[in-house]
């Protein structure tokens, strides 16, 4: 007697294998910025390692293609000629410096801004618009971008209590990336925009310039011959004469 096997299915046909599970992403250190350098030898609060693993693991497949070259060679010009495991360190290291200008790397932050473009009413929180955690969000930032964000739950919270949807660093984070692929996929304009949701992205203003400062230290694959060569003898050089910041205060 002939015993049909476990794969064979009603009426005897063989059933499809499972597809194999997704290859993990490789994933590699990232640099601290300047800032987080400056916090660790205060001994203050400073970017946690575990949130560059999240980021790397998190980044949708349009970021990391090498077609965002273009988009992104003001702050990586290799960025198409890496490999993609450096191309998640990079992003990796951006969200650190974007979170060192915006919230001196401090995932309680929240501040409460008088320009025009952003004092406005939250309409999901019915108040005036807060920026708040890591990458200075807003509650309307769920209903925009996706992110989870619970007012209903963190309303009854203090303003400050990292226990607020808003202020957890992975919720912050994974919608930092949500705002950023709408940003360079969706209205396919470069990293440093005018129309970028943050002020530290726009060139010319004055957050720009405290960003920057935390871009000293992205990884060297971004970079071309000249400046690996400039960069090497600004290490060089006598610790005095390399400007460092020792702090930043939160700008957006």
């Amino acid at each position: 007697m002939v015993v049909l096997g476990a794969a064979a299915g009603c009426g005897g046909q063989q059933q499809a294998a499972p597809d194999p599970p997704a290859p993990k992403p490789v994933l590699k250190p990232v640099p601290p910025t300047p800032i987080a350098r400056a916090k660790v030898e205060l001994g203050e609060q400073t970017w946690n390692p575990a949130w560059s693993k999240m980021i790397e693991k998190s980044l949708p497949r349009k970021m990391l293609a090498r077609r965002r070259a273009r988009q992104v060679q003001a702050l990586c010009p290799r960025f198409g000629h890496v490999s993609k495991a450096d191309r998640r360190v990079f992003w990796a290291y951006f969200f650190q410096a974007l979170a060192g200008a915006e919230a001196g790397l401090e995932p309680t932050v929240v501040a409460q801004h008088t320009e025009p473009a952003v004092a406005v009413i939250d309409p999901v929180t019915g108040l005036m618009t807060r920026q708040e955690g890591l990458l200075q969000l807003t509650y309307m930032d769920s209903r925009r971008y996706g992110c989870d964000f619970n007012w209903q739950r963190d309303k009854n919270l203090p303003q400050h209590d990292p226990a607020k949807s808003i202020l957890q660093p992975r919720n912050n984070l994974l919608c930092g990336i949500n705002i950023l692929d709408d940003q360079l996929v969706n209205h396919h304009e470069p990293l440093l925009s005018p129309k970028s949701y943050w002020s530290t992205l726009r060139p010319g203003t004055m957050s720009y310039r405290v960003f920057i400062k935390q871009m000293a230290n992205v990884p060297d694959f971004c970079l071309s011959r000249r400046e690996l060569e400039r960069r090497e003898l600004l290490r060089n050089k006598p610790p005095a004469a390399v400007m460092t910041t020792a702090s930043v205060t939160p700008a957006h």
